[in-house]
């Protein structure tokens, strides 16, 4: 009875080790394959631009600032076989490293390739607490005639190839926006709210060109 026990006893180990060994082996290959299509395909990171940014108001109240923009960002995706999954994508405005709106979220979608995607979200930050130079800075810049802002996206990206979705990705977008006063004229005009008593003040700055963002994937 004893070698009989032992016997078997060898037997189940072999089998449980056989069994394990195959597992092992078949999760290598099928990483292995999944590496070799990775780098076969090597999806290249999207690319993003900023077509354009309207300030709507701006109130520099001390010690808070609140502004509102809208922007239009497009991203295109460059891949020949590669699809691009935007997941939890947030955009924001900064100025001077400084976040002067909250977050808004954009619309997940999904990009084929060689597709390209337009977002228009308006931003908007009330009595947003900075920096004590950052509403001065501000000032002074808009009384020079010019504001350099940057336009912000924070998210997730997945990558498919064919059936195949990767795992997620960190997305950070990054777009400076100038603003100028159109033919170095400048003008600037305050309106008081009703009731609030806080001046949003409206500025003629325009936004000077398209600009390339970058972006760390």
């Amino acid at each position: 009875m004893s070698k009989g026990k032992e016997h078997h006893d060898w037997i189940l180990r072999r089998c449980c080790g056989s069994i394990a060994a195959c597992i092992l082996t078949l999760a290598v290959v099928v990483g292995f394959v999944v590496l070799v299509i990775y780098l076969a395909l090597h999806p290249s990171k999207p690319s993003f631009y900023l077509q354009d940014i309207q300030i709507r108001s701006i109130d520099l109240a001390d010690p808070a600032l609140s502004l509102d923009v809208q922007v239009t960002i497009a991203s295109r995706n460059p891949n020949d076989r590669v699809g691009i999954y935007y997941k939890t994508l947030h955009a924001f405005t900064t100025y001077r490293d400084e976040p002067v709106t909250v977050p808004v979220s954009l619309p997940a979608i999904y990009q084929g390739h060689k597709d390209q995607s337009v977002w228009s979200p308006v931003m908007s930050g009330d009595s947003v607490p900075v920096a004590p130079y950052v509403a001065d800075a501000m000032k002074q810049d808009i009384g020079a005639g010019y504001v350099l802002l940057h336009v912000k996206v924070d998210g997730r990206v997945k990558w498919k190839v064919g059936s195949w979705v990767s795992g997620g990705y960190h997305l950070f977008v990054n777009c400076p926006a100038l603003l100028s006063a159109t033919g170095g004229a400048f003008s600037m005009s305050a309106a008081t709210a009703g009731g609030g008593g806080r001046n949003r003040t409206t500025v003629s700055l325009k936004f000077t060109q398209p600009s390339y963002c970058t972006v760390d994937v």
